[in-house]
């Protein structure tokens, strides 16, 4: 694997939020675009939308200490292929964090996330070794 991969990762990770809103928007009847905020709130016994709204919000929220981690980790002079890898497991983590989430599947989708986080702290911590 290459760093072009890693980079194939990010892009993956910056579109997940979108994919996953989607999914919410799609989920629940009479979806109104022009007012989606009020449909959202009036979805309270519809757990699908619910779920698929928290998991677009946490994609966001996990986008940037990745894409972060991945650029810290190319600039201190990481190797590209340990780079690469933590890079497609994230994206593995955070596709399965999406389908647990929607699923309501608790146990599965705290692990996904805990591994997807860990992804990221391996990458800033390797980047924080390599220059020190």
């Amino acid at each position: 694997m290459t760093l072009a991969t890693a980079y194939w990762c990010i892009l993956i990770t910056a579109l997940l939020p979108y994919v996953l809103a989607l999914v919410a928007k799609t989920s629940g009847p009479g979806y109104n675009n022009r007012n989606p905020r009020a449909w959202l709130a009036k979805q309270d016994g519809n757990y699908r939308v619910q779920h698929a709204n928290a998991a677009h919000l946490n994609a966001f929220e996990a986008f940037a200490p990745f894409a972060a981690g991945v650029l810290m980790a190319q600039f201190a002079g990481v190797d590209h292929g340990r780079i690469a890898l933590l890079a497609v497991v994230f994206v593995a983590m955070r596709l399965a964090h999406g389908i647990f989430y929607v699923a309501d599947v608790q146990l599965a989708r705290s692990l996904a996330w805990l591994g997807g986080f860990a992804c990221v702290v391996a990458l800033m911590v390797m980047a924080a070794a390599a220059i020190a």
